[in-house]
């Protein structure tokens, strides 16, 4: 078994030990907080052939911790948010990335009642403590210090919702040349488990 499918396994363990002890309550007050563990694998494509499937993944990893604080809440329509993440990059590249991202995350799906399932796209800027190899092999310029897109789903079951499975993208690049006039830089596909209080 990889590496990235061994932390996918740690990941999937904890969330069903932590569900098993959870209480179920009928009614949940809103969470301001929440904190989430992700683990991703880099793509060797850019963001649209990695959103396509259309990617082979790269021997490279990262561990990821993000603190989120939820900023502001339209009834049950959506909430506006932003997370700070350090993450720790293993495998072809070895450096730690700090991420400051704002979310908008939209709320209302009509499965709700059997899923509770939430879709968020966030933007911010991104550090790493050293030039990313597996950006530099891919395109001619990249910097330590880019912007960050991140979009993500979040799935939890309605007697437990503080607890969440995460899914989605971390991405990394100059936003068309904005930063340090670099035009691409490196995506990654994330699974992990968030708890909310």
């Amino acid at each position: 078994m990889g590496r990235w499918q061994l932390g996918l396994s740690t990941l999937m363990v904890i969330f069903l030990i932590f569900i098993s002890f959870s209480e179920a309550t009928a009614q949940n007050p809103p969470r301001d907080w929440a904190l989430t563990l992700y683990s991703g694998r880099l793509t060797d494509s850019d963001l649209t052939h990695t959103l396509a499937f259309n990617s082979k993944f790269e021997d490279a990893y990262f561990m990821d911790l993000g603190l989120l604080r939820r900023l502001y809440t339209y009834r049950d329509y959506f909430n506006i948010e932003i997370e700070g993440q350090i993450v720790k990059h293993f495998g072809a590249q070895d450096q730690w990335e700090f991420d400051l991202v704002s979310y908008f995350r939209w709320l209302r799906f009509p499965w709700n009642v059997y899923v509770l399932t939430s879709f968020a796209a966030g933007a911010g800027l991104s550090y790493a403590t050293s030039t990313p190899e597996i950006e530099a092999k891919h395109y001619d310029k990249t910097a330590q210090f880019l912007g960050a897109l991140m979009f993500e789903f979040t799935f939890s079951l309605p007697q437990v919702p503080q607890w969440s499975l995460v899914t989605g993208i971390h991405h990394r690049s100059g936003a068309g040349g904005v930063f340090n006039d670099v035009r691409g830089a490196s995506n990654a596909w994330v699974m992990g488990v968030r708890y909310s209080f």
